[in-house]
């Protein structure tokens, strides 16, 4: 058998003879749904919208940004996709710079951490996968760590985010 014979599509979710009218379309124009100064995030397909297939978020970090520390997700996974300047990625072993065009796919449970060491801006795309309600997340995250770190903790577990600063995950006991 080859390998194309082995390979399976996933169970039909439409079952219809016809098709339906049900696509949605954003244009690049859209304003972004969170900017500060350090940045910005676009919401372009979100659980929501995509019945928790999956969610896609734009986000361009300003230079010199912090981006995420190191963490893992155990409910999804997340990829990055670079669409603009150079983005540094953490995949678990090492930083690597990824640049436009650059792909880096995280599954649920690697450890992963993005960073913006350039002075200039990154635009990526982030895939998670399957859908979560990451809105609130982005939109709060700044608050939350202004709030101190037992409250910006609590919020990211909330939020299917294990940051490795928050645990000791020897013992599994929080810090």
């Amino acid at each position: 058998m080859s390998y194309f014979e082995n390979m399976r599509y996933p169970e039909p979710h439409y079952h219809g003879d016809k098709g339906e009218v049900s696509a949605s379309f954003r244009s690049a124009d859209t304003p972004a749904e969170v900017s500060s100064p350090g940045g910005s995030t676009s919401y372009l397909a979100t659980q929501e919208s995509t019945g928790g297939e999956f969610g896609l978020y734009k986000g361009v970090l300003g230079p010199r940004s912090a981006g995420a520390k190191e963490h893992f997700h155990r409910a999804m996974s997340e990829s990055f996709y670079v669409l603009s300047g150079e983005l540094e990625l953490y995949d678990g072993e090492k930083w690597v710079t990824g640049r436009e065009g650059d792909f880096l796919y995280v599954p649920a449970g690697g450890l992963h951490a993005f960073k913006n060491v350039t002075d200039d801006p990154v635009s990526m795309l982030m895939l998670f996968a399957p859908g979560a309600p990451r809105e609130e997340y982005f939109e709060r995250v700044a608050e939350m760590s202004q709030r101190g770190p037992e409250q910006l903790k609590e919020f990211r577990v909330r939020h299917d985010s294990y940051f490795v600063e928050d645990f000791d995950f020897g013992t599994g006991q929080a810090q």
